[in-house]
């Protein structure tokens, strides 16, 4: 039986979608977890939710204890991950309030624990692959359920994730841009990385909310206006997840 661990970012840190929910905290080897774990079930489908930044938003960005959530999620029986986050558009196509599903990060942060190992056992380092760091088969039902639905949407996208909590300057933005790089957020790296390590298939869906500051036609990004456009469209994210997790 699949157990679905939701990861709510960005607008979406406490949907009412579960029924019966009951709230349960765990402790890690890694300290507290963001929020305590809100579990219930979808379509008779066992979902564990966990706000990252908190479920009043509390938590910044470069001090979500990472770690601690994939372990809690792991050690709650959860089989797959699913994460959502708000992200800043690094192309023009990729409109505000669209979706993209992640297939590729790269990783822009500086001071975060992204690994459970901090030392290996004698002759017997652990590295993790990483060259595919989304769950093909999630990916795969995140895709069919964006037609399904007529959501607007993009079926890949190269995520470059930031320390944060400031926004990028417009040189880095076209240092991005220049990268490849489809959008950037300010945590989505450090997550996949961990849950690859963690060996929970893992799969994320993006929205963007903004084209981050270098579109010098536009105003640069503000949270305020990452929040409006998530909320306009945070409905499409829950629809998703509802057409989805029932089928994982």
């Amino acid at each position: 039986m699949s157990k679905i661990g939701i990861i709510g970012g960005s607008g979406i840190d406490n949907p009412d979608i579960l029924e019966n929910p009951h709230e349960e905290e765990i402790s890690t080897p890694y300290g507290e977890t963001s929020s305590f774990l809100k579990i219930g079930s979808i379509k008779n489908t066992e979902v564990v939710l966990l706000a990252r930044h908190g479920r009043e938003h509390t938590v910044p960005p470069a001090q979500v204890n990472f770690r601690a959530n994939i372990w809690a999620l792991k050690k709650a029986g959860c089989t797959h991950i699913l994460a959502t986050t708000a992200v800043g558009s690094l192309k023009e196509e990729i409109e505000r309030g669209d979706l993209v599903i992640l297939d590729q990060f790269i990783d822009f942060t500086r001071r975060r624990f992204f690994s459970f190992y901090e030392k290996f056992e004698p002759h017997s380092p652990q590295h993790t692959p990483m060259a595919e760091p989304f769950s093909k088969d999630l990916r795969g039902l995140l895709i069919q359920g964006c037609r399904d639905l007529g959501l607007k949407f993009h079926p890949k996208g190269t995520v470059v994730t930031i320390e944060g909590p400031r926004f990028s300057t417009r040189a880095e933005s076209n240092m991005f841009r220049n990268w490849g790089a489809d959008v950037v957020n300010m945590s989505i790296a450090t997550e996949a990385a961990l849950a690859n390590e963690a060996r929970v298939p893992y799969a994320a869906v993006a929205m963007s909310t903004d084209y981050d500051c270098w579109k010098q036609d536009e105003e640069p990004v503000t949270w305020e206006a990452i929040l409006e456009i998530f909320n306009k469209n945070s409905k499409n994210v829950i629809e998703l997840l509802l057409e989805v997790i029932p089928k994982i």
